[in-house]
């Protein structure tokens, strides 16, 4: 088949894509990062929202599987610690319509676990399974024309020098340099859209407590409804019996960096839980803040003439807020239709490949875009968002009622996870029984609290050292 795929950025979406290229015969597979690659499941420097909560979600993970077949991921990450939380019933979260109930049947399971356990798993089974080389090196532009792309230009403690590639993958993240790339090879122009709600996350870690093992992911949820900045927090469990603590703030409402200022964010919330679970919780780290929060669509599937060559896939095509747990889910949906359309044309020269692959990689991209976008939108302060139409507004009642009956409503429930899993596209939300339950809003009453188990309030009661 063909010689040589380069594909930049080895985290999770240019892994994805070499398993992929590998698996569909290519003979070299190089996966290219400025990064020093750490050896195990820890932080690393190119990924500035990994200390932050990360939900591995359904959808995305069954992607994963299907890219990386016999690794079995989920159970790599399972024996490594990470938890299976049910959206159904393994939750206790606050909407911004009022407290969500937990139901008999327990709805989609998502995955928590450090972002770093996610990657290191993912490029562990790459590695094992595929003869995909990682190699540091540093891209500095692309080769070939504006009709055809043919490699990478590389910077080295030599100097510079090419990399001749059949397919060039760009999964360089939320920091890609595609635009000023394309700008050297003559193709300008590319539409680029920011919307930035200015949101700082905030996060540090646990020890759980004796006794909290099994108490459930917790959230309050920012509301984009009462024209105050959104400001929201997880008590989300993680490998290693640790709770990771997140807090989320848009413009004029960010979380501070000191631990005092962190504890009392957190009880400042509509619902003080998350902080009276954490004031009897013995911290292992400082707080972390990142600030690399904006959602930024390039709008590189619009370019009218799209060199042959050349791929763009995850956040290189386009980054959400992370608060919506979308990102990771969106890469694999993009490495999936790499695989797909290498299928169907039978190698990296067939015409149109490159185009085929961007425009599928971009539906996921549009839908998790307007699912992040709609919301950010309605927090003051927001940069890029303009002014929400008829359309926009008629969308945004349609989620807060559909929001409200999921409150009392198994059918609007079972709907917002079906979406929120990433297993079905948001016009899901749209199906008639959908439509009936958020019409006809909850027929149980509003929760007054969150809805936990005697056992649970116990372990809650005795963590409150906030006198809430």
């Amino acid at each position: 088949m063909s010689r040589r795929a380069v594909v930049v950025g080895a985290g999770l979406a240019g892994m994805l894509a070499a398993a992929v290229l590998a698996n569909a015969g290519v003979a070299e597979v190089v996966v290219l990062d400025r990064d020093e690659l750490p050896d195990g499941p820890r932080q690393r420097r190119g990924l500035p929202q990994g200390r932050h909560a990360h939900l591995l979600m359904p959808g995305g993970l069954t992607a994963m599987e299907e890219i990386v077949p016999g690794a079995s991921l989920r159970g790599r990450l399972l024996a490594a610690g990470a938890h299976e939380v049910s959206l159904g019933s393994g939750m206790l979260a606050r909407s911004p319509e009022g407290w969500l109930r937990r139901w008999r049947r327990p709805g989609p399971v998502m995955l928590t676990c450090t972002r770093a356990l996610v990657d290191w798993t993912v490029r562990a089974a790459v590695l094992e399974q595929t003869a995909v080389e990682v190699r540091r090196a540093s891209v500095v532009g692309l080769t070939g024309s504006s009709g055809r792309v043919r490699g990478v230009r590389v910077s080295g403690p030599g100097g510079e020098e090419d990399l001749d590639a059949d397919l060039v993958v760009d999964a360089s993240g939320r920091g890609t340099r595609i635009i000023p790339w394309l700008d050297g090879l003559g193709l300008s122009g590319v539409r680029t859209r920011t919307v930035d709600s200015g949101l700082v996350n905030a996060s540090r870690v646990y020890r759980v407590p004796a006794g909290a093992e099994r108490f459930p992911l917790t959230v309050v949820h920012a509301d984009p409804y009462v024209s105050r900045p959104g400001r929201s927090a997880m008590v989300m469990p993680i490998e290693g019996d640790r709770w990771l603590v997140s807090c989320g703030g848009t413009r004029g409402g960010e979380p501070p960096a000191d631990p005092e200022g962190f504890l009392r964010y957190t009880l400042g919330l509509p619902d003080p839980i998350v902080g009276r679970l954490i004031s009897g919780a013995e911290p292992l780290t400082d707080v972390h803040l990142s600030r690399s929060t904006s959602n930024v669509r390039h709008y590189l599937d619009k370019v009218r003439d799209w060199p042959e060559g050349l791929v763009v896939l995850g956040d290189a095509l386009g980054t959400f807020n992370p608060a919506y747990g979308q990102g990771m889910s969106v890469a694999a949906f993009g490495a999936r239709v790499l695989g797909q359309e290498l299928d169907r044309a039978g190698g990296l020269d067939a015409p149109g490949l490159a185009r085929r692959v961007l425009r599928g990689a971009a539906r996921p991209v549009d839908a998790a875009w307007a699912m992040a976008v709609g919301q950010d939108v309605l927090y003051p302060g927001t940069r890029g968002g303009g002014r929400p139409g008829i359309a926009d507004r008629a969308a945004t009642a349609y989620t807060r009622r559909m929001t409200r009956a999921a409150t009392g409503s198994l059918a609007a429930a079972s709907a917002i996870w079906d979406v929120t899993s990433m297993r079905t596209p948001p016009t899901r939300l749209f199906h008639p029984s959908a439509v009936l339950a958020a019409l006809a809003g909850p027929p149980l009453p509003l929760l007054t609290g969150p809805p936990l188990t005697p056992g649970e309030r116990e372990v809650l009661d005795g963590l409150d050292r906030t006198g809430a």
